[in-house]
């Protein structure tokens, strides 16, 4: 049942500290991520002791992933595109082949006018990627923004994916999806994974509620809240559905819990939910591996 893993996602400010605390619970995978910037840490020493923790045990390092706006020329846009680069160098250290981030945006520009930078900054990624055997995979979240304004991330709408795969043509750029960050746009998650199921290298466990009565009476521009993302197993998707798809379709990945959203689950109760999920996802794809009995099968 391993081929499709539950893992969770851990920020590499606390990896060391974390990972030994809940490994214990059975998560199977950690995608570790850094926030805007991967270049402070030496990440040779840094992936030989993330490694040295899940030695003689069945769990891996899903993803490397940085979270930042690649495409601005601040500061801090630079940081982002080279940590890209050093995370594409240093996943050997992690035995892990996938590297994901934030694809970035021009600042509060109609995400269209974003393609010329994307173009730009990812096909030397994305050719460093292919160099090293890595592939690189985009979240879907819009980080705030809609397809006028924000300032993070242009991967958040679906009508951007075929533009952004046709600029960069590289067959080792996909998706790093997640069913909430659509949901709350209202969008079906269900046929828009078996449309774009092929360029989904990993998958986000997270979920959202949406509050249909409240849109009914109120739509979506007042005061009142109609959408909460939510730990798996407490939202509104059926990831039976989900994983059906994902393995019908050959996919061999992870899905990894992103945690500390949930409106109930959370502070005191963030690994309670956390765990409830990871087991619920199990169950989700099937329970444990149970081996067919020697038979000879019979067709009527």
């Amino acid at each position: 049942m391993h081929d499709i893993k539950i893992g969770t996602l851990v920020s590499a400010d606390n990896a060391k500290m974390v990972i030994p605390q809940i490994i214990k619970h059975g998560f199977e995978t950690f995608s570790i991520t850094f926030w805007e910037s991967a270049l402070e840490y030496d990440l040779k020493e840094f992936g030989a002791e993330i490694m040295q923790m899940l030695e003689g045990t069945n769990c891996s390092i899903s993803s490397l992933s940085v979270f930042g706006n690649p495409l601005v020329d601040t500061q801090k846009g630079p940081q982002t595109r080279k940590s890209f680069e050093k995370l594409i160098d240093s996943a050997k250290y992690f035995n892990t082949d996938l590297v994901t981030g934030f694809a970035g945006r021009l600042i509060d520009r109609p995400l269209g006018e974003s393609l010329a930078k994307f173009k730009e900054v990812f096909t030397d990624i994305a050719k460093r990627g292919q160099d090293e055997s890595v592939k690189i995979a985009f979240e879907n979240c819009n980080m705030g923004g809609t397809w006028n304004t924000g300032d993070w991330n242009m991967a958040f709408s679906s009508k951007m994916w075929e533009p952004m795969f046709d600029a960069v043509n590289y067959d080792n750029i996909g998706l790093q999806w997640e069913p909430c960050h659509q949901m709350v746009q209202l969008v079906d998650p269900i046929p828009q994974l078996r449309k774009w199921v092929g360029k989904i290298f990993n998958v986000h466990g997270k979920d959202a509620t949406i509050a249909w009565d409240v849109i009914k009476e109120h739509g979506i521009y007042s005061d009142s809240e109609f959408v909460w993302h939510r730990t798996p197993g407490f939202g509104d998707s059926n990831w039976t559905d989900i994983i059906s798809i994902l393995r019908m379709n050959g996919y061999k990945g992870s899905i990894d819990i992103e945690g500390f959203h949930d409106p109930v689950y959370k502070d005191e109760l963030e690994y309670t939910g956390q765990v409830h999920g990871l087991n619920y996802l199990k169950q989700c794809r099937g329970g444990e591996f149970i081996p067919n009995p020697a038979h000879k099968e019979v067709r009527i």
